[in-house]
């Protein structure tokens, strides 16, 4: 079977990070994964998951645990992300035990979409934390007795949804950590995670995906057709996630909605931004589809302050020709962080309308 890390897409500094540990045969009991979402790290952990079962030479049924990982089935691998919360739900309950049926089977049907294709993202209605009893149920996980000798793999997806008594349970794992298991959280921000975590974890950083392997990813793993493929993965800001947003609404009058919040946000028309705004915040996917655009937009500019790059969005190319004549030297670089935490605040449920307000405030108080 050949080597499964060379079935990653793009981040080729990762690869040879993940190899180098492998052939060392110093396997750190936990990594983490950072970078933005959609860039391929949940993908990866399961292709480093079968890559230690491979490098195994005692192991006679390798086929069979490399299936088992890829349908994500324990006791091979545990796969943790955000549950939404039972009623009446306690802390010392099963993280299942209080949900109804009809959230059970959406949550396994998720999962066998996961399974069927690693790229995909799992999306679970009100699912915003991940609970402290999934961690909890680690214990049970670790405890399992099964045949053979080798490293077994806990993925941690979205580690910053932990709350701090969740995070407080998983450290006392990673306190002392068993033989066997390797632990792996994924997050986009990792600075939400308490630092006695982090300096427990070896750190792997994952860049933006080129715009081919976006390319590439959404045509294999999504049959995305290569015109369509095309168009989106250039404005994908590297991230699958965000290119499966653009394919559902029309990018033109996207970018022309874009044009408008900025230059009334720009101009102080503080009353017609919000009506541009408003318009939008009541679609979650669009409104993350058009901060997307926008952190776009000031990527661009960015780069043609620099350089004078060619502007892939014609419809943003104009403005940004205009804007960086006026102003050649703006540092928006804390700017790009907020419209990034803008995003998560969305993901997070936290309330659309008051983001949009804060949005036209960011923008406003650039010039």
């Amino acid at each position: 079977m050949n080597n499964p890390l060379n079935e990653i897409i793009g981040q080729h500094k990762v690869k040879t990070i993940l190899e180098k540990i492998i052939d060392s045969n110093r396997i750190p009991h936990a990594l983490l994964f950072s970078g933005r979402e959609g860039v391929g790290k949940e993908f990866s952990a399961l292709q480093f998951a079968k890559s230690l079962v491979l490098k195994n030479q005692s192991l006679n049924n390798k086929d069979s645990i490399i299936n088992s990982i890829n349908n994500l089935h324990e006791p091979y691998i545990k796969y943790i992300c955000a549950l939404p919360r039972g009623k009446g739900e306690k802390d010392h309950d099963s993280p299942y035990d209080k949900l109804k049926s009809e959230e059970l089977l959406h949550i396994q049907s998720e999962f066998q979409r996961k399974a069927k294709n690693p790229y995909y993202f799992i999306d679970i209605p009100n699912a915003n934390n991940i609970k402290i009893n999934s961690i909890r149920e680690i214990s049970n996980f670790i405890s399992f007795s099964y045949e053979g000798n080798f490293k077994r793999v806990i993925i941690i997806s979205n580690a910053h949804l932990m709350k701090d008594e969740a995070q407080n349970a998983l450290l006392k794992n990673l306190e002392e950590p068993p033989e066997d298991i390797i632990f792996i959280l994924t997050t986009p921000f990792p600075e939400l995670v308490k630092e006695t975590i982090l300096s427990r974890c070896w750190r792997i950083n994952f860049e933006n995906l080129k715009p081919e392997d976006v390319k590439h990813i959404l045509m294999k793993f999504f049959s995305v057709e290569e015109s369509s493929a095309d168009k989106v993965a250039e404005i994908s800001l590297g991230s699958i996630k965000t290119a499966l947003n653009y394919l559902d609404y029309d990018l033109e009058i996207l970018s022309e909605k874009v044009i408008k919040i900025l230059r009334y946000c720009f101009g102080k028309k503080h009353h017609l931004a919000l009506n541009e705004v408003e318009e939008i915040t009541t679609d979650k996917s669009l409104f993350k589809s058009v901060i997307s655009l926008i952190i776009l937009w000031f990527s661009y500019y960015n780069k043609y302050r620099h350089v004078q790059t060619e502007i892939p969005n014609e419809k943003f190319k104009e403005t940004i020709q205009k804007f960086t004549s006026k102003y050649p030297s703006l540092d928006i670089n804390k700017v790009l962080i907020t419209l990034e935490d803008f995003v998560f605040r969305i993901d997070r449920n936290i309330n659309t309308n008051i983001i949009g307000s804060n949005l036209i405030v960011k923008l406003s108080s650039i010039i």
